[in-house]
């Protein structure tokens, strides 16, 4: 297994994820990693440059005016406000018809009305898909800021996770998770997080996380969520989060029973599959929050969609709490 899920990569992309990432020289890696893998830095040194080949220059300036636009109606959260909370795993744009199609999608997640929306199996620039940029593009349809992570290159483009939030954006955290690399008997990929931490009204922070754990490996899993809990659920760390994603574990499984040490689940008290979407059989994709003084669930669903996508969404209502006063 690479054990590159505790170094501290931070990156930061532009509001229409084509910026290349680069790491920031004032913040240094917060937890030390016993090695770094020997196939991630050329993966990270390429990145930039394989992100150049996608990306139009004359397009970024002829969006800029738009999109500073867009970003000034995006505001804070508010203590006691309902934050709406969308986890979806959107299979490269590829529906269960075999049809791409990205404005599909992008009614399927307006029709939830979300502040927040973690995406796993986002496209950008991918030969299948048609070299759409397919977190650009869902940000666009649906006037919310984009954010992607990317985990690794895939046919002349990049592949990850994203979050599409209406709040403004403070903060960018790109985080690898451990794996195990493909050998010839059994494909794995490489997995990851994104992070993005926006300001509450009352000068507090809130951060919301997208995740997707490895389809194949059960160890992987379960390293990949101990990673999320020293990373993001440590004893010091108290800002509240919200962290989504597809776990490729049931509710029974070890790595959601490591994940639920630290976090609580906003899963219906008899759990609702996901997938497959056209006849749901495992749940595998959830919504997880803390603190617990911070948030309160209100509701939770899983949204009976089964064309846009091979996993149906999940939905969840929280009432973002003020903080105790000591």
């Amino acid at each position: 297994m690479i054990e590159i899920g505790i170094h501290d990569l931070r990156f930061y992309i532009s509001l229409t994820g084509e910026s290349p990432p680069h790491r920031s020289p004032t913040l240094q890696p917060r937890i030390a990693a016993p090695h770094r893998s020997p196939t991630l830095q050329p993966r990270i040194a390429t990145l930039s440059a394989n992100m150049k080949k996608i990306v139009s220059p004359i397009r970024t300036i002829r969006l800029a005016l738009p999109l500073i636009a867009m970003m000034l109606t995006f505001g804070h959260c508010v203590a006691n406000e309902t934050i709406r909370v969308l986890c979806y795993n959107i299979h490269y744009g590829q529906g269960t018809d075999g049809i791409y199609d990205v404005e599909r999608l992008a009614k399927v997640i307006n029709q939830s009305r979300p502040d927040f929306v973690a995406l796993q199996e986002v496209d950008v620039g991918v030969k299948r898909s048609g070299r759409v940029h397919q977190a650009r593009r869902l940000s666009e349809l649906t006037g919310m800021a984009v954010r992607f992570g990317p985990t690794q290159h895939y046919e002349g483009g990049l592949f990850g996770n994203a979050v599409l939030t209406r709040h403004a954006i403070l903060d960018v955290h790109i985080q690898p998770l451990p794996y195990t690399e493909s050998t010839p008997e059994r494909t794995t990929y490489p997995r990851g997080a994104i992070a993005v931490t926006v300001r509450t009204a009352d000068n507090q922070s809130l951060r919301f996380i997208s995740t997707h754990f490895q389809h194949n490996v059960a160890e992987d899993r379960v390293a990949e969520a101990k990673a999320i809990n020293q990373l993001f659920a440590g004893e010091k760390d108290s800002m509240p989060t919200i962290l989504a994603g597809d776990m490729n574990a049931r509710p029974e499984a070890e790595p959601v029973k490591t994940l639920l040490a630290k976090w609580k689940c906003a899963i219906e008290d008899v759990p609702v599959a996901t997938s497959p979407a056209t006849d749901p059989r495992s749940r595998i994709d959830y919504i997880f929050y803390r603190k617990p003084d911070r948030f309160r669930l209100l509701s939770t669903k899983v949204i009976e969609e089964s064309l846009a996508s091979d996993h149906r969404p999940v939905f969840a209502e929280l009432e973002l709490l003020a903080p105790q006063q000591p």
